[in-house]
């Protein structure tokens, strides 16, 4: 199949989906000797309108997995803004060293439903955006080198192909079940949907940076320490504050966190799919 064009498209609140998206999608391009792109539907006004995609076109589509799955507040922008017209597409998803469990299957499964043919798909792990302590230094020098090696494989299958592909078979359950359901150190369910994020006092200076990065846009320009819409908890406004004001203290999280630094810290490994 002739490939005029690879674009990577990704929702990436702290950058690193945005990292192994744009390299993976960067290796292919260099591969089949084609031009690059890349549209970021993170923030609020890039989820405003369609993004088509023809036949000659192939795109590396990735997200973060929040709770096993597509996140819940992008998974709409998924299904409605994104369509292609017989468009070969790459399914990645990023996870905090936990599991992706059905991120993968869910994300391939909405892009065959919008017009793609997916023929690969990967899942990385990432530091965890809730702490350092959780795949830190994330993707590595080892990472990095798997994922060249399977963008390589991508194309080369995107280059021998001679007839529409079956959709990538990938790990996870079909149909997809729920999202996992955050645990605290007592191995019940930490309730934390409505937790936000606070600003230590005398520490924020207004720079704004916070409410540019919010992918909700909930956080208020006037006074950045009111956070009047929803949080997603994507730890956007945390890593990016210069100064670091922000940060969470609401008990439940906590417990999560603590809970996933006491279960999680061996060392996952990305698994590729072709």
């Amino acid at each position: 199949m002739k490939i005029t064009k690879v674009t990577a498209v990704y929702y990436s609140a702290v950058g690193s989906t945005k990292a192994v998206t744009e390299k993976i999608a960067g290796l292919i391009a260099e591969k089949l000797g084609v031009p690059t792109d890349s549209y970021d539907y993170t923030l609020p006004d890039s989820r405003t309108k369609t993004q088509n995609y023809g036949p000659s076109d192939l795109v590396v589509f990735g997200t973060s997995v929040y709770a096993g799955r597509v996140p819940n507040k992008m998974l709409p922008a998924v299904q409605t803004l994104f369509k292609g017209d017989g468009t070969l597409a790459v399914p990645v998803v990023t996870f905090g060293n936990r599991n992706f469990d059905n991120g993968l299957i869910e994300l391939r499964n909405e892009l065959e439903n919008n017009g793609f043919h997916t023929v690969a798909g990967a899942g990385i792990a990432c530091r965890h955006v809730f702490s350092e302590k959780l795949a830190p230094g994330r993707p590595d020098e080892a990472d990095w080198a798997a994922i060249e090696k399977f963008a390589v494989s991508a194309a080369e299958k995107v280059m021998n192909l001679t007839e529409i592909p079956a959709p990538v078979s990938v790990r996870g359950d079909d149909p997809v079940g729920p999202y996992y359901t955050p645990l605290g150190t007592d191995g019940k369910p930490a309730v934390f949907l409505k937790a936000k994020p606070l600003t230590k006092a005398g520490l924020c200076d207004s720079c704004g940076i916070c409410v540019k990065a919010c992918p909700m846009g909930s956080i208020d320009a006037a006074d950045p320490s009111l956070v009047s819409g929803i949080c997603i908890k994507c730890q956007a406004c945390v890593k990016k504050c210069p100064t670091g004001a922000k940060y969470f203290d609401d008990p439940a999280f906590l417990s999560h966190v603590a809970m996933l630094e006491q279960n999680y810290t061996r060392r996952a490994e990305p698994e590729f799919f072709l």
